[in-house]
């Protein structure tokens, strides 16, 4: 009798054996992997609370801009958030609508070149916070940058072939290196010419006068200037003034052009 209990607890051993093996505890403790470090660029568009701004329908603001000595712009802008519509209401009566890379104006409308240059340009300027990360975007991190006796987080913006209007355009971004605020974007115009002509007489934008609207930082006034990499900012082209800025909710149609205006 013992022997067959001996036997029985035997074979019941290697049946056990052969069973599923057991897996050790999973460890609860351990801790997640660290998140990538933010790029220059997702600091930047943090530091300006994109995703509070993009949580808006549009903003709209007063804008006088002079350039080389001539008013170039005096009048309305209100543009969606997302940067996909515009509506540009000049105070002599003429308007410009954008629907993403279309323009609609006046059949009466002279020069549509430059009318198109100024409907994507000044909006581009006030927009581009908010845009660092679009789809075509090419970021080339640089140490951080003296600029006119100031120290500045820099970062090169480029675009891929076939973005926008004038992908072979660049902007080097300088950021005050404690807010992380855009500060100046130098930048090239290549509308009409090549990237090597017009690398010739590259130029900047500076944002000064930061306020708070809703929140969010936007710069109430903008300087043009020349610019060249061992001088920093050279001659002073152009001012501009932001007022009565807010954000708003459009009427539905607000952003569609009349039915006879042309797209150009």
């Amino acid at each position: 009798m013992t022997l067959r209990i001996l036997i029985f607890s035997t074979l019941l051993f290697a049946l056990l054996a052969c069973g599923p093996t057991a897996t050790a505890p999973t460890e609860t403790t351990q801790e997640a992997a660290a998140p990538a470090p933010l790029t220059f660029s997702e600091k930047v568009e943090a530091a300006h609370q994109k995703e509070n701004f993009r949580s808006h329908e549009a903003i709209q603001f007063d804008l006088q801009l002079f350039f080389g000595g001539t008013e170039r712009l005096n009048g309305t802008l209100t543009l969606s958030t997302d940067s996909r519509q515009a509506l540009i209401a000049y105070k002599d009566g003429k308007k410009i609508y954008v629907q993403d890379d279309k323009m609609f104006v006046a059949p009466e409308t002279e020069n549509l070149k430059s009318t198109r240059f100024a409907a994507y340009t000044w909006s581009y300027f006030f927009m581009l916070p908010y845009k660092l990360n679009d789809g075509g975007t090419v970021w080339s991190d640089y140490p951080d940058t003296n600029l006119n006796g100031g120290t500045y987080a820099t970062g090169k913006l480029s675009f891929t072939p076939g973005t926008g209007d004038a992908p072979d355009d660049w902007y080097i971004v300088y950021a005050d290196t404690e807010t992380l605020l855009t500060q100046v974007a130098a930048y090239i115009v290549t509308a009409g010419q090549s990237q090597a002509e017009a690398e010739e007489d590259p130029h900047a934008i500076q944002y000064l006068n930061y306020q708070k609207i809703d929140g969010i930082p936007i710069a109430t006034e903008w300087k043009f200037w020349g610019w060249q990499p061992d001088q920093g900012l050279t001659k002073q082209l152009g001012v501009a003034n932001l007022r009565n800025i807010s954000f708003v909710t459009p009427a539905e149609g607000f952003f569609t052009p009349p039915v006879d205006f042309i797209e150009g």
